[in-house]
């Protein structure tokens, strides 16, 4: 991977002086690669959203070279709603897409949105709110999965189940409070005045690095439950393999730059597949008895998750539920193994654990 250290990357950040900005503007960012069947609806969802009172509104979308057709929808919408400019981004992934988009905004207050979210029509109203009555750095809402396919809402149903994703805040649409990190984000421009951007040598995880550094600058993250907003998750098993093993991947990069993982929880899914290799290489040489204990308390875990699940679930869906929470934690435990691997092995973030997997 070609991306400049991540410490050296924040210090380059540009000046923003806070009164530089504009009152009452808010910028939007989201960047976005290969979106063509996702990019009109959500541009048509931005542009009819709710904003706070005497506000204005900017949309920056950083495309990463698409080559699907998506830059050309994109530039057919810009030119219809001026609110909306396109922003390039040569190094295609998330984290220099949304520094870009940071660098050409404008606004007091910068909202961070997903090209595959729904967003609720008062959004942008709840943000604006709850920066002003917590006095948080970064607000954001839950991060509520729906699927639209048979697999898709499998892997919604996994993805919300407090046994699956480890106790994450960031998964309960019922929770107001202080976290250590929330999906998406929302912030005053000072805040990034203060701590910088997003990590560009991070393909994955940028989010939580940067939340992690606001947090180590004393600042306060606030999930809401009044911001609302819905994910539609990779709708194949093999998509979500992949997707946790680049999280998992990119978890050891940002422990090795803070010395701490963001989130003790993190470090579960390596220890659990360290523990399977273990009980697997046991089981041929001396006796399968850890191995068996490991897969029945592996299988709880599974009938307690189904459990929280069972007003979500059809009979059909057991099996790929069972299925995808198995690709949740074995591939973002096989992911962080092998960042710790490439970082022992005195290597930087291979090329392969780089592409992106929609």
């Amino acid at each position: 991977m070609s991306h400049p250290d991540g410490e050296a990357a924040a210090a380059k950040w540009p000046p923003i002086g806070v009164e530089e900005a504009r009152a009452n503007v808010l910028s939007v960012i989201a960047p976005c690669r290969n979106e063509q069947g996702y990019i009109e609806d959500f541009c048509r969802n931005v542009a009819t959203m709710q904003l706070p009172q005497d506000w204005t509104l900017e949309v920056l979308i950083a495309d990463g070279r698409s080559d699907d057709g998506t830059r050309e929808l994109l530039n057919r919408w810009c030119a219809l709603d001026r609110r909306f400019r396109w922003v390039d981004n040569p190094q295609r992934i998330v984290s220099t897409g949304l520094n870009r988009c940071i660098e050409a905004s404008s606004g007091a207050v910068i909202v961070r949105l997903d090209i595959h979210s729904q967003y609720a029509p008062d959004y942008f109203v709840q943000c604006v709110k709850t920066l002003r009555t917590t006095g948080a750095d970064n607000v954001g809402g839950a991060w509520r999965a729906e699927g639209r396919t048979s697999m898709q809402k499998s892997v919604a149903a996994a993805f919300q189940a407090p046994w699956v994703a480890g106790g994450a805040r960031s998964r309960d649409v019922h929770y107001d409070g202080e976290v250590d990190t929330v999906y998406l984000g929302c912030w005053p421009r000072a805040t990034l005045v203060k701590v910088g951007g997003f990590d560009e040598q991070l393909v994955r995880n940028q989010d939580d690095e940067h939340n992690l550094r606001i947090r180590r600058a004393g600042g306060k993250i606030w999930q809401s439950s009044n911001i609302w907003s819905t994910y539609f998750p990779r709708g194949q098993l093999g998509q979500v393999f992949r997707q946790y093993s680049q999280y998992g991947y990119w978890k050891p990069f940002v422990m090795k730059k803070h010395g701490q993982p963001a989130a003790l929880r993190q470090l579960v899914p390596a220890v659990f597949v360290v523990a399977l290799v273990v009980a697997v290489l046991l089981a041929l040489t001396w006796s399968a008895w850890p191995l068996i204990l490991l897969l029945v308390a592996y299988g709880g875990l599974h009938v307690l998750a189904l459990i929280g699940m069972r007003k979500q679930l059809s009979a059909d869906m057991i099996g790929p539920v069972m299925a995808v929470i198995g690709a949740y934690h074995i591939g973002y435990g096989w992911g962080t193994i092998c960042g710790w691997r490439d970082i022992l092995w005195g290597r930087g973030p291979q090329a392969r654990w780089g592409a992106l997997t929609r």
